[in-house]
């Protein structure tokens, strides 16, 4: 197809294939694809607000048997650093959240061999009986699945459980990229790629909002990142009209320091701003039907961060308080909610508080 249909195509926000999103990325610069983003985006997002939140990640344990080639924060059940957090310890971090004007945790942590349903069902409930208006962004297709194989009962029963204990949303963890090939190598005892999107089929179907990521930077190809954009894009397609779906989608880049896989991969190239840039914008063009874009400017910095909001995001994700597992591959990058805030403002955008469902709350 001649690239100027393709590009009519694009700002109409029909689907792209995966073999025309790699003909636009490839012919087009990075600002002609930041300028096509930020049409669609005006179309969906026609106001100049840039969403934002607190809310605190907490690791419900760091004990995992997965064994991702990528990750230097999990532990073995039998390590000296091994751990489970404690109530009291939940309690502290919520207080500390609380204090900042958050009223939501990110609650993730390893697949822990013997951790099963009960478990989870319980800290929910004391958390949602402690902290009635906390709001629970937990777990992820990866402990879904887990907890699945653990008890021998479907995705659905697990995430009506869940749910009836207080889970509110469920996070797109674990997605990496959307490719057995990838996932064979990387995170060969996660689950995989129907695994992963039929949980969130599940999800959708109980109308329990979830959001979309995807790790990219190591040993994926372009075409595989493009397919695991219209593998969310179908998904997010066949969701029922009720459901949100996926709310948003976060890309973020492979940090490689100590690592297994840089280590097994020594090949692999830190991605740079111009690079990232252009994959924010053409998952604003390839994914037309998922709302909302944030980039991960834990992983690209603020600056870059700042420049994704002129190539279709328009969310700047959170203040981040407590993040483990990409800071120990060696992200560094800080931001609080008065540095969040002008760094919005300073790239031309107002500020909007929000939560999870993406309602504007004040900030308190």
């Amino acid at each position: 197809m001649h690239i100027d249909k393709l590009l009519d195509k694009a700002l109409n926000m029909e689907f792209l294939s995966v073999e025309e999103s790699i003909t636009i990325y490839n012919r087009l610069s990075t600002s002609d694809l930041m300028f096509i983003a930020y049409q669609i985006k005006k179309s969906i997002k026609p106001d100049a607000t840039t969403t934002w939140i607190i809310d605190r990640n907490i690791n419900i344990t760091n004990i995992c048997c997965s064994g991702c080639q990528f990750c230097n924060f999990y532990r073995s059940i039998n390590s000296e650093e091994a751990y489970i957090t404690t109530f009291e310890q939940y309690a502290e971090k919520i207080d500390e959240l609380y204090r900042l004007g958050g009223r939501q945790l990110l609650l993730q942590g390893g697949l822990h061999p013997k951790l099963g349903l009960k478990f989870y069902v319980d800290l929910f409930k004391k958390l949602k009986n402690n902290y009635p208006d906390i709001k629970l962004h937990a777990l992820g297709p990866p402990e879904i699945v887990h907890i699945s194989k653990l008890e021998n009962k479907s995705y659905k029963q697990i995430l009506l459980n869940l749910k009836e204990a207080g889970l509110d949303s469920l996070p797109g963890a674990g997605a990496e990229i959307l490719s057995d090939r990838v996932r064979g190598i990387i995170s060969k005892n996660k689950c995989n790629t129907k695994e992963w999107l039929d949980v969130m089929r599940e999800a959708h179907k109980l109308n329990i909002t979830t959001s979309a990521t995807m790790m990219f930077g190591h040993i994926e190809t372009l075409k595989e990142r493009f397919e695991h954009l219209v593998l969310l894009r179908n998904v997010q397609a066949e969701k029922p009209k009720d459901s949100k779906g996926f709310i948003a989608f976060i890309p973020w880049v492979f940090y490689a320091e100590n690592t297994v896989l840089k280590n097994k991969h020594p090949e692999i190239k830190p991605i740079f701003g111009d690079e990232y840039i252009k994959m924010i914008a053409m998952s604003r063009i390839v994914l037309p039907n998922i709302e909302n874009i944030q980039p991960s400017w834990l992983t690209v910095g603020k600056k870059v961060g700042q420049i994704c909001l002129h190539a279709g995001a328009n969310d700047f994700g959170s203040i981040m308080i407590e993040e483990n597992v990409v800071s120990s591959a060696g992200a560094n990058y800080h931001l609080n909610a008065k540095e969040i805030q002008k760094a919005i403002i300073d790239a031309g955008f107002k500020p909007q508080l929000r939560n999870q469902q993406y309602e504007s709350i004040e900030l308190s």
